[in-house]
């Protein structure tokens, strides 16, 4: 069920809703979605277990838009649809979001389909959300829990465990409800007879105990991330990492780069875990790339809190790399979303590479409009399509040119035919342009990392 609070329309072409200037690819998404839409038929459910509510701080996607996005996590929670439900509303009702007739058309439509949940594209209050499953007498499901499942769903690692687990606790705190007198526990002694602990309370305590413990499971993650950190940071290797909203493609484009085997799935939040590999740039250089988690409209500060253990390795990049949906009709407005996320990490100043991903989905015509950005421009923009593998070679050139750090250098050198390790690293980690035999000594005019021209330094010609 999607609810607007306030009137908004789609912008014209070449301008987002808040009047902002769009990219080319966004633009040309937009262009495509129109054109599908008007070549296919209209498909209408009539029922609904599933209640989306668009927030009225969330301007920059329509009520269809933000139940498109409802659907695939419920679709990432396992969840089968049944039907669905809109309404326009001027303000939300303080007490059940939405108003008394259509929370009453929706119990009966639950009921009638036997729903089990039903889900709201908005965060309830505790009180909302009692009030809403007393009306409803089903399970009431809000935006906030239902990330909170896929994330459970999908983390792996003991470190992913760890931070979901602190934000379903610090979600599930304030959302704890007794039976007051009736459940309370009875005092012992003279003159405490009267209504002892609630079950609350009790439940309370024990919450704030497993909580307690879970930070600093998570705060000995951290001191281990941190070491390894240190250990990498000891040596001069770039770190970069990719960062982007859900599904815009990230781990099937670090696959590509980097020929690791992260899952790569059209599932929302499929990667929870973050992932390190190391690529050889065009320059030879060695440089590392990071697979993050997705971001997400309206990502739930205690998953931000919980998870920024793991969100650090943003912090620390020496290069954002931020993967966008060329495909999406709504790339502007997953982009606002994204840079909202890096500037509550405080990492919107990082040097930043805008990597529009998917073109392979756009029409020929709308791909050939397309264009890279020059090197020297202010906004770094390269359009590759992970899947098909066009554009990757382009993509590394682009990262080798931004990363400052141990650039390679051409420099005539003198080695002795002995130093067969040093003879290696060089062919290996540079480019040997001429190379000449003369007593006893190679004489060679070559290009290499500064990290490797340290290692014979000695043996540079002047």
């Amino acid at each position: 069920m999607g609810v607007e609070f306030r009137t908004r329309g789609r912008a014209g072409p070449g301008k987002s809703k808040k009047g902002t200037a769009i990219t080319a690819g966004a633009q040309a998404a937009r262009d495509h979605a129109a054109s599908v839409a008007a070549s296919s038929s209209v498909s209408s459910s009539l029922l609904s277990s599933s209640s989306a509510l668009l927030p009225a701080d969330s301007p920059d996607f329509s009520s269809e838009e933000s139940l498109d996005e409802l659907r695939a996590l419920a679709a990432s929670a396992g969840a089968e649809i049944v039907g669905e439900f809109t309404q326009r509303k001027d303000r939300p009702d303080p007490a059940t979001l939405i108003g008394k007739g259509k929370l009453e058309e929706i119990a009966g439509a639950a009921a009638s389909v036997s729903a089990d949940v039903i889900l709201f594209d908005h965060d309830l209050s505790p009180s909302q959300q009692r009030n809403i499953e007393r009306v409803v007498q089903t399970r009431v499901i809000d935006r906030t829990q239902l990330i909170l499942d896929i994330f459970a769903r999908h983390a792996r690692t003991r470190e992913g465990q760890l931070q979901v687990e602190l934000a379903q606790l610090e979600y599930m705190l304030p959302r704890l409800a007794g039976r007051g007198v009736e459940m309370s526990q009875l005092g012992g002694g003279i003159g405490t007879r009267g209504p002892g602990e609630t079950q609350l309370e009790t439940d309370r305590r024990k919450i704030f105990r497993r909580v307690r413990h879970v930070k600093q499971q998570i705060e000995n993650v951290r001191r281990i991330r941190a070491q390894q950190r240190q250990r990498r940071e000891s040596v001069p290797v770039a770190l970069v990492a990719l960062v982007g909203y859900t599904n815009a493609g990230k781990s099937t484009l670090f696959n590509a780069l980097t020929k690791a085997n992260v899952v790569a799935s059209s599932r929302m939040f499929a990667t929870l875990d973050p992932t390190i590999r190391a690529v050889e740039l065009p320059s030879k250089r060695k440089v590392l790339f990071s697979d993050t988690v997705g971001f997400i409209r309206q990502l739930p500060h205690t998953l931000v809190s919980a998870f920024r253990a793991t969100l650090e390795e943003v912090q620390r990049a020496t290069l954002i790399m931020q993967v966008s949906d060329a495909s999406s009709p709504v790339s502007a407005e997953q982009d606002a979303q994204v840079e909202s996320v890096l500037k509550e990490l405080e990492a919107d100043k990082k040097p930043r590479l805008r990597v529009m991903n998917k073109i392979d989905l756009l029409l020929p015509k709308q791909r050939e409009s397309l264009r890279d950005s020059d090197a020297d421009d202010k906004v770094q923009v390269i359009h590759v399509s992970a899947a098909k593998g066009i554009g990757l070679g382009t993509l590394l050139d682009r990262v080798d040119a931004l990363l400052e750090g141990d650039r390679p250098r051409r420099v005539r050198l003198r080695i002795p035919q002995k130093e067969g390790k040093l003879l290696a690293q060089l062919q290996a980690g540079g480019h040997i342009y001429s190379r000449q035999y003369q007593d006893g000594l190679v004489l060679m005019d070559a290009e290499a990392p500064a990290s490797l021209l340290r290692r014979v330094r000695s043996f540079v010609v002047e």
